[in-house]
């Protein structure tokens, strides 16, 4: 068996064993500062990552490094409370490696989140952006031989965001009163911000904002054939050299934090409609 099949197995029948018989229909990916969706989940089980075989410390700024499984919005779910990057140095195949393992657990559906930078000028910070599609400048997560029992060699990334769960989505921000951006997410290495060079390439090439996860994520989610949906909280947005402005790490999570409240409701009410 694939050395990597073989520590996904390890590490689901070690979650399996703590669930007690859920299985969760719904994985969700919490990123920096966004994290305290997981409170709203009802009858929690917390298992901090360092308990699942396989599994190292989360390092990053805002990244609790938690699973968190339970009910949102009359559903089973399984929250990872912070994610991996490449940036900490862990290669692709253990930054997708909770994507596997919830995908071995049974989930049907992953939404996923993240802070962003935004290089689209109609754009402001405390705003949430509906990921419609993504630019991937991170190494592929399915570069090596093909775990064929999650999926084809080739899979199809036309439609790498569900429009049927875009649509849902649209129509529940706007009962909550909450307005939605839509845009290209770009991904890239960090962990260094952008220059405003690179912010005016990104623009150039159709990103609207950009971050340093999700798409090895999404990749290997559609690959197994789950449904995706994305959103970003806008931190920070792009600037000219010497205009005094300085992005700080800090000041992403708060602002993160302070729009976790409005993607809890649209996640729960999203979540209660699957």
């Amino acid at each position: 068996m694939d050395k990597r099949a073989i520590v996904i197995e390890d590490a689901a029948a070690f979650l399996s064993s703590w669930l007690d018989g859920r299985r969760p229909v719904v994985g969700i990916i919490l990123g920096s500062g966004l994290g305290e969706l997981a409170n709203e989940i009802e009858d929690a089980i917390t298992i901090p990552y360092i308990m699942v075989p396989g599994f190292p410390a989360a390092t990053a700024v805002g990244h609790k490094g938690n699973f968190i499984c339970g009910t949102l919005g009359g559903k089973c779910v399984l929250a990872m409370q912070g994610r991996y990057h490449y940036y900490e140095g862990y290669p692709m195949d253990t930054v997708v490696l909770p994507i596997r393992v919830m995908i071995k657990l049974g989930i049907k559906y992953l939404l996923v989140s993240n802070a962003a930078g935004a290089m689209n000028k109609s754009f402001s910070i405390g705003d949430l952006m509906l990921i419609r599609d993504h630019i991937n400048l991170l190494p592929n997560p399915l570069i090596g031989p093909n775990l064929d029992d999650f999926g084809p060699r080739f899979p199809d990334m036309t439609c790498a965001y569900d429009l049927e769960l875009q649509d849902r989505m649209l129509s529940i921000a706007a009962r909550q009163g909450i307005r939605l951006q839509r845009g290209i997410y770009v991904s890239c290495t960090g962990p260094t911000y952008e220059t405003p060079a690179e912010y005016a390439f990104y623009r150039a090439i159709g990103g609207d904002d950009v971050g340093m996860s999700v798409t090895p994520e999404v990749i290997v989610a559609r690959h197994a054939g789950i449904r995706v949906l994305g959103m970003s909280v806008i931190t920070d947005v792009a600037h000219e050299a010497g205009d005094g402005y300085v992005t700080d790490e800090n000041e992403i999570v708060r602002q993160a934090d302070l729009a976790s409240k409005k993607m809890t409701g649209l996640f729960r009410e999203l979540i209660s409609t699957l």
